[in-house]
């Protein structure tokens, strides 16, 4: 990642990761501070093959929750689930991603978002890699083609050594792929 990149999403590290000062670090209630997400799909070979294949995530020992304990907590509606645990990375406190198909009688409903503010929620993911050419060409070989007019230099006053390549998973979510320029943009510039 370029040291331009890193500085200019250091403001978001300060405020969202790093305690104000040592204080505040020894009272934190964060057992660690990166976050998991759970994210329902409609075909779960699909998106394995999406999240592993084209973005690079490893799978990791998933695990399943059943008996009383989903409906008891509000998980499901008493269905049982197959959670798969992707990893990015290697280390202990990685982002770690946890793909789920519910098999229940009522199926997740797949709402159609051509845009990130389409619907209220969680609405995309931000990947930070080091080759944007590595992410979009595994894509391509897959059959998913860049969103919109993806990728794209970021917009001035951001780095400009920085693109964003927009990809739709199986299920339509957006997944930004933010990194350096593809060989494509490098030679616009």
């Amino acid at each position: 990642m370029s040291s331009t990149l890193i500085k200019s999403y250091s403001f978001l590290l300060l405020i969202l990761c790093i305690p104000i000062n040592a204080e505040e670090q020894k009272e934190s209630n964060f057992a660690k501070q990166t976050i998991d997400m759970g994210i329902v799909v409609t075909d779960i070979k699909k998106s394995l093959k999406f999240y592993k294949e084209i973005i690079g995530f490893s799978e990791t020992e998933g695990f399943k929750v059943g008996g009383k304990f989903p409906k008891s907590v509000g998980l499901t509606d008493g269905t049982p689930l197959t959670i798969h645990v992707l990893k990015l990375g290697k280390e202990e406190h990685a982002t770690t991603l946890k793909l789920m198909q519910v098999g229940s009688k009522k199926p997740a409903r797949l709402i159609k978002q051509p845009h990130i503010h389409t619907i209220a929620g969680l609405s995309y993911l931000t990947i930070f890699v080091k080759d944007v050419d590595v992410v979009m060409n595994r894509a391509k070989k897959l059959g998913y083609e860049p969103y919109a007019k993806s990728p794209q230099i970021l917009p001035e006053g951001l780095p400009q050594d920085v693109c964003l390549l927009m990809l739709k998973d199986p299920d339509g979510n957006f997944v930004e792929i933010v990194g350096p320029l593809t060989s494509e943009l490098e030679a616009k510039k």
